[in-house]
């Protein structure tokens, strides 16, 4: 499939995928899931701004400063035990740049780390470059992590990225495995494409993908896998074996292959039909952690984690900082800082479901969010 064509005479990215469909046959999903978020010019990340109170869902760094003032806690103090070199500070997937922009404000209690840091953002996204922009000018843009500096260590952030990255999914049936993929639903009509799951014969080497415990599974059981992320993690794992650094990967998620259908659409902080109009929600799937930190160490580095990130937070301090600024606020901002501060670190909340995963290269301490 080629996600990089341009529509032409489609008046919309579901008109498009139909004719996609009509030409070649059904899509995997991991394609139909990658058109719907990254197709060039109709894409939801290409075309929107989706974060927010009037976007489709709102990440940790939207929450509260405290998120980022944190992470930016945990970087400086790896940094400052691996004898404070000159490296770069990255992160992957940066939203609005308020995660970076807290980490720089609160890490200028110790001026050498940001006269040593060299600041890079990893970004696809037109609408939320020029939002960076805003927040943190000085940074260098990117669209990809190959792009990234290799002559010192590297510091990279990436937060809620992988959840968003194109999974395939496999389902057993009559004691059969299949792949899902995406045909035309006859629910729509030439005006309004619709589209549903379907299943389809796995491809050679597909079996190869399912996790062991799972080959022998019951019927009706769904695995997935996310290529592209674990293609992302062995880069970056290369990277900080050679160049020693860190990296710090936060996302919702499990710890194993838990199996299940994770994937889903967000629209107006409410869930949506994955299979409606694509470009206008946000699609995303559960990451697993234990085949990213599996990927990571093969690929030989330390993988610590993951943690749950109210853990990881609590660990930092997050509890002390959150008096900190209570004890400087009026009566209404008191009461959002301890609804902010629940809401990253309570079970029922972020708490639990996210998690944490530190990467961690060639003589480079342990983050102390993971020592305990």
């Amino acid at each position: 499939m080629n996600d990089t064509i341009t529509p032409t005479g489609a008046p919309s990215l579901a008109h498009f995928i139909a004719q996609l469909i009509t030409t070649e046959g059904p899509l995997p999903l991991a394609d139909y899931m990658s058109l719907a978020l990254n197709h060039p010019t109709l894409g939801y990340y290409r075309k929107q701004d989706p974060l927010g109170v009037a976007g489709d869902f709102t990440t940790a760094p939207e929450i509260s400063q405290m998120f980022g003032e944190l992470v930016g806690m945990c970087v400086l103090d790896v940094w400052s035990r691996a004898d404070m070199p000159k490296f770069t500070l990255a992160e992957i997937g940066p939203g609005r740049g308020t995660l970076m922009a807290d980490l720089w404000r609160a890490t200028n209690i110790l001026p050498p780390f940001q006269v040593a840091a060299d600041m890079h953002l990893i970004e696809t996204s037109p609408a939320l470059r020029a939002e960076q922009k805003k927040r943190v000018p000085q940074a260098t843009w990117h669209e990809r992590l190959e792009e990234l500096p290799t002559d010192k260590p590297l510091y990279l952030i990436a937060n809620e990225l992988f959840d968003a990255l194109p999974i395939r999914q496999f389902e057993r049936l009559n004691g059969t495995w299949f792949e899902r993929y995406v045909r035309l639903s006859d629910k729509g009509t030439p005006d309004a494409p619709a589209f549903e799951p379907c299943l389809v014969p796995l491809a050679p080497g597909a079996e190869d993908l399912l996790p062991p415990s799972m080959k022998s599974s019951p019927d009706g059981s769904i695995t997935e896998h996310c290529p592209s992320g674990i293609a992302l993690i062995e880069e970056l794992s290369h990277r900080l074996a050679k160049q020693g650094g860190m990296a710090l990967i936060i996302d919702y998620g499990f710890d194993g292959p838990a199996g299940g259908d994770t994937f889903q659409a967000l629209r107006s902080h409410k869930f949506a039909n994955p299979y409606q109009d694509p470009g206008a929600a946000d699609l995303t799937a559960h990451v697993n952690f234990l085949a990213l930190k599996t990927a990571a160490q093969r690929a030989g580095v330390q993988a610590l984690g993951s943690i749950e990130q109210g853990a990881f937070l609590r660990n930092l301090g997050i509890d002390a900082r959150a008096q900190t600024l209570i004890a400087k606020a009026s009566p209404e901002q008191q009461s959002d800082i301890a609804s902010a501060l629940r809401r990253l670190t309570d079970g029922k909340e972020m708490g639990s479901l996210f998690k944490v995963l530190a990467l961690v290269g060639a003589n480079t301490p342990t983050p102390v969010g993971f020592s305990h």
